[in-house]
């Protein structure tokens, strides 16, 4: 009987052993390319001239920069 319960408590710390051990995996799916950077819209020049309090919006326009 004593043999039987050392072998039931050593399963059962075995796997909880395994369990913690497979807890602390951190599994990142995806790729780690910049595609969030497409998806994310563009501020229009007049809209962000008016957040910044300019009068021309001519520093905001992507052909306009210089």
């Amino acid at each position: 009987m004593k043999k039987n319960q050392y072998s039931r408590f050593t399963t059962i710390l075995l796997i909880a052993v395994f369990a913690i051990s497979m807890s602390n995996c951190a599994v990142r799916v995806g790729t780690s390319s910049n595609r969030a950077s497409y998806k994310t819209k563009r501020l229009p020049p007049g809209q962000a001239k008016k957040i910044n309090g300019d009068r021309s919006a001519k520093r905001y326009a992507p052909g306009q920069n210089k």
